[in-house]
């Protein structure tokens, strides 16, 4: 690795105890110890870059994204595994052919079906979407080790967790023009960070209770991931909220599963339960293969969206509400207007 400090290359005996050899400088994170491979000058570039060089503040959970996406590309399995145990399978059972022994022959068909299981595991992406390293370790993992060494996190980014959502557009009692529902508490944070939820007076809630015991019946724009449990979100919420108007401003999993450049991912162990996709398919609203993506428990989270792409999304669905509340407020909803990125647009994809 490149030291991030002299910028010499270092081979592992030339940095015990995350110390360059040469300057005597110590770093964070060395990618022979970490799964996601992660070194300081990686961390560096890439948080320059969903901060947009510092002209946003994004939240560590996003940039936990922006560096795992290449890693969501592949697969654990791989045709080297397959390589490895076929030939030997097959010079073990010439061998025992040869010498017409049962013993080496039962070995040889041993060594050839888990070879063939690589290959069918490999070819069908059995193990491809699990992150290196989940969104629940990043902080532990990964952020402990550079707050220890350079005393917080890097420039541009703040930890959700440890940030209360502040700058929503004012309290309950106060003056505004919508509502937005949000279950993901980093993406709260990293909206209120940014101060749009103030300047276009829309309060930002994390649940039903909470938006039931507002007063008023300004609109609930609700912002979700995209997967089985986002797409029932929206549907129970206009369930629960019958008499307001709720906005989906979440990426369709439609969108997901036809765009090439999106990266989605599972968590190990989490699929949809059968009574929540026998909901999903019931409401005929989905294809068999968007179906089947989202009972394999594929999903999209909004902190995988890139940064600037989230708060123009905000930015059009805020602009409508205040436009529709307030007719001087026209102009605002024509400032930043973007839709969802298309299949072409380098906006669809992320940083890597």
């Amino acid at each position: 690795m490149i030291c991030p400090h002299c910028a010499k290359n270092l081979l592992q005996k030339e940095r015990t105890g995350n110390t360059c050899s040469h300057c005597g400088r110590t770093y964070a994170l060395d990618p022979k110890t970490n799964s996601l491979r992660l070194h300081d000058l990686r961390v560096r570039r890439v948080a320059a870059k969903v901060t947009e060089d510092g002209s946003i503040v994004v939240t560590s959970d996003q940039l936990w994204y922006a560096l795992s996406r290449s890693r969501l590309r592949k697969a654990d399995f791989t045709p080297g595994c397959a390589g490895a145990t076929l030939p030997l399978g097959v010079f073990i059972g010439c061998f025992g052919l040869g010498f017409g022994n049962s013993l080496v022959l039962a070995v040889a068909a041993g060594l050839l079906l888990v070879g063939a299981g690589f290959t069918v595991a490999w070819a069908a992406g059995v193990d491809r979407g699990f992150p290196a390293m989940p969104r629940a370790v990043f902080e532990s993992q990964a952020m402990r080790h550079w707050r220890s060494r350079y005393g917080g996190l890097p420039p541009g980014i703040i930890d959700a967790a440890r940030t209360p959502v502040g700058g929503t557009g004012g309290s309950a009692a106060s003056p505004h023009v919508a509502v937005l529902l949000c279950p993901d508490h980093a993406v709260r944070v990293f909206l209120a960070a940014s101060g749009l939820p103030g300047r276009f007076g829309v309060l930002l809630a994390d649940d039903l209770d909470t938006v039931r015991a507002l007063p008023g019946h300004e609109p609930v724009i609700v912002l979700r991931d995209a997967d089985a449990w986002g797409e029932l979100y929206v549907r129970d919420v206009r369930a629960a909220l019958e008499r307001r108007r709720v906005v989906d401003a979440g990426l369709p999993v439609r969108s997901v599963v036809t765009r090439a450049r999106a990266v989605p991912y599972r968590d190990r162990g989490t699929v949809p339960e059968p009574r929540t996709m026998a909901r999903l398919a019931d409401s005929g609203d989905f294809t068999a293969r968007e179906l089947k993506w989202m009972g394999r428990g594929w999903r999209f989270p909004l902190v995988a969206l890139p940064p600037a792409r989230l708060l123009a999304v905000f930015t059009r669905v805020a602009g409508q509400a205040a436009a529709a509340a307030d007719p001087e407020h026209a102009r605002a909803s024509d400032l930043g207007f973007m839709t969802w990125p298309g299949p072409d647009s380098p906006a669809a994809g992320g940083p890597g």
